[in-house]
């Protein structure tokens, strides 16, 4: 006991002598992830500038081209700081985009969460300042016999004005400058959660542009499809009429006509779904000619990240800066309950002019002074104390792994996007090969037919093989491009406007 108390004095007296802080030194934990990603970045060779041409039966389906801008800004600028309109080079995605950061509901709620952070900031650090304030204070006051002594009654008045201080704290063990900086801290992660925000807001627009894209391109498929199936239709009517088609043929011919049909439809909802979506991001109805018509352009730019990316590049993300400030706050957090053990000194007083008639308010002989000052040492609290502290504690430890999982998370997400990037460009690649060859056996099958030496399923199988080719080819671009905006969402990119 008598060493504590020893160490409870000297503690005091080094306060007292420097006005020190109680806030225990933070050492942010290591990242509890690998260094590098366990996989190796897709290289640009790896991505054709331009890929093969198909040629089908039904529609055409574009092949988007590789910008050129993509690969430098990869290799030469971090991805957190390549502005979003650098990043998407579609001019009407960031028409929509620039629309949905202005109108989106939801990031104005994140950024008045940040206008509200910082006046709670402000309010909080204006307790580091001792508090002024005039008062003027009129009495008149009447006392009646019985309490007089026998003297008639009588009434008093008074006039007073004074300029005080009240209940200014005097810092010495940092306490409220422990809270002050826990709410700054506070007040940084909530600026970095408006950024995390933003950044989810313009992916979530451009996925949801692209899928509109994707979506378009596929019903654009299934009416062409539809169209080119009615004309082979009555083509089977004819020949049926004449006995050169039997009954079965045209019954297959008529599948193939109302499963293109139910398609269209399908993909008719999936557009109008998707235009639901847009606009609930935008904020305000988009105007139709800032939409996409089809998958037939590169909506973002990214280049390959370099092999061997170090995983530190997380520590950039604003939900991983977000949790470390919290960490810090929980952290001063700590000192602030530390301070609580030792005595609060405070400082009360003003000074004024006092008279009973308010024409003598400032006369000679008037003034008036208070000075109390206040010392508060805490003796019993019942254990509150001791468990305020450990609630500091045990906040700071949920705060370490709240920023661990964040970086974990992060690395997940960059991981799965990479292992991605170079496996959709071989599926792609592998994709359009497979729709020119179920092409080319389409065309074959048809001509087989028209000359008698095959039956009419053939050709409804290699035109059902043709037709789901072009689906998977449409999205399998999608999926590529998704992934590339994931990607660079997951690297931490996309809050700035503008490349540094």
């Amino acid at each position: 006991m008598g060493n504590r108390m020893r160490a409870v004095s000297l503690i005091f007296g080094m306060c007292v002598a420097a006005a020190c802080s109680l806030e225990p030194r933070l050492r942010e934990p290591a990242p509890p992830v690998a260094d590098v990603w366990p996989i190796p970045a897709t290289t640009a060779a790896a991505v054709p500038a331009t890929a093969p041409a198909v040629t089908p039966a039904t529609t055409p389906v574009t092949t988007p081209a590789t910008t050129p801008a993509a690969t430098p800004a990869g290799k030469e600028t971090a991805a957190a700081d390549i502005g979003w309109r650098d990043f998407f080079v579609d001019k009407r995605l960031q028409a929509l985009i620039a629309q949905a950061l202005a109108n989106n509901r939801d990031l104005r709620i994140a950024v008045l969460n940040v206008e509200r952070a910082r006046a709670m900031y402000r309010i909080q650090r204006a307790e580091r300042l001792p508090n002024v304030s005039a008062a003027g204070i009129y009495t008149k006051q009447s006392i009646p016999a019985a309490l007089s002594n026998g003297s008639p009654p009588s009434t008093y008045q008074s006039y007073e004005v004074s300029v005080g201080v009240a209940a200014f704290e005097l810092d010495l063990f940092g306490r409220v400058n422990s809270l002050s900086h826990a709410a700054l801290e506070q007040y940084l992660a909530q600026e970095e959660s408006r950024r995390s925000a933003q950044l989810a807001l313009i992916a979530e627009v451009a996925q949801a542009y692209l899928t509109l894209a994707s979506d378009r391109e596929l019903k654009r498929l299934a009416s062409d499809t539809r169209k080119s199936q009615q004309d082979s239709f009555a083509l089977a009517q004819r020949m049926h009429e004449t006995g050169a088609a039997s009954g079965l043929d045209l019954a297959q011919a008529r599948t193939t006509v109302e499963s293109a049909r139910a398609d269209e439809a399908r993909y008719e909802g999936n557009v109008a779904q998707d235009l639901d979506a847009l606009t609930l991001l935008v904020g305000v109805t988009p105007d139709p000619a800032m939409l996409p018509q089809g998958l037939d352009v590169e909506l973002a730019s990214l280049g390959p990240p370099p092999a061997g990316l170090p995983s530190s590049v997380l520590l950039r993300r604003p939900d991983v800066r977000a949790t470390e400030h919290l960490l810090r706050a929980a952290n001063a957090n700590i000192g602030a309950a530390r301070a609580a053990f030792f005595p609060t000194i405070s400082l009360v007083g003003n000074a004024g002019s006092a008279s009973e008639d308010l024409s003598g308010l400032f006369k000679s002989g008037t003034g008036a002074w208070t000075f109390a000052p206040q010392v508060t040492l805490p003796i019993f609290a019942g254990g509150a104390l001791s468990a305020n502290l450990d609630v500091a504690h045990t906040d700071r430890r949920i705060a370490i792994a709240q920023y661990e999982r964040s970086i974990q998370a992060g690395f997940r997400e960059v991981a799965d996007a990479l292992a991605l990037s170079d496996t959709l460009v071989r599926e792609r690649n592998a994709d359009e090969a497979l729709t020119d060859a179920t092409l080319s056996a389409y065309e074959i099958s048809q001509k087989r037919y028209h000359s008698g030496r095959d039956s009419y399923l053939n050709v409804l199988d290699s035109q059902r093989n043709d037709y789901s080719a072009r689906q998977r080819l449409i999205a399998v671009r999608l999926a590529e491009q998704t992934n590339r905006v994931t990607l660079y969402k997951a690297l931490g990119g996309g809050w700035l406007e503008k490349s540094r």
